[in-house]
């Protein structure tokens, strides 16, 4: 899998799906729809902010709440590599699993990763660089099977194949 490279935004702890993608837009299902309001609850500004292939950066328990899909849906129409936070609500890592979005779960990595910090993710061996803060961090690959849901841009692409 190629290396990912984005600009880190940066949100607190028990980020939850309605922050996320907020319940007053769930009438659609189009990706493209909802991804024009990603995380507007939690910052009004951030659909005019970031740039295509930028990093979420979350604390614990980001994708708490509701089970819909529509969250990381959400975050992956809006162009996001990658979410990376201290842990996550299981239905939430399931769901972004299912549909090829890369969530990394690294324990305290919210502390040290800053809003605007540059970031290069190797999915492959696991290790997240901030550039602009000169270090390294170390998460679990993802195994092979869940590997191969990713690049295939998620598990219906991969039953299909």
């Amino acid at each position: 899998m190629e290396n990912m490279k984005g600009k880190a935004w940066k949100f607190g702890e028990n980020i939850n799906t309605d922050e996320i993608i907020p319940a007053r837009y769930l009438n659609t299902s189009d990706p493209a729809e909802l991804a024009k309001h990603l995380m507007e609850d939690a910052d009004p500004e951030f659909p005019g902010k970031y740039a295509k292939g930028d990093i979420i950066v979350g604390g614990i328990n980001f994708g708490s709440g509701s089970s819909r899909e529509h969250a990381p849906l959400a975050i992956k129409a809006g162009g996001i590599s990658a979410v990376i936070a201290d842990s996550f609500a299981r239905i939430f890592f399931r769901n972004s699993i299912n549909i090829g979005l890369p969530i990394i779960e690294v324990d305290g990595i919210s502390k040290k990763i800053s809003t605007g910090d540059e970031l290069e993710i190797d999915l492959d061996n696991g290790v997240i660089r901030n550039v602009t803060a000169k270090e390294e961090y170390k998460s679990q690959p993802f195994p092979p099977f869940m590997q191969e849901i990713i690049n295939a841009g998620g598990l219906m692409n991969r039953l299909k194949k």
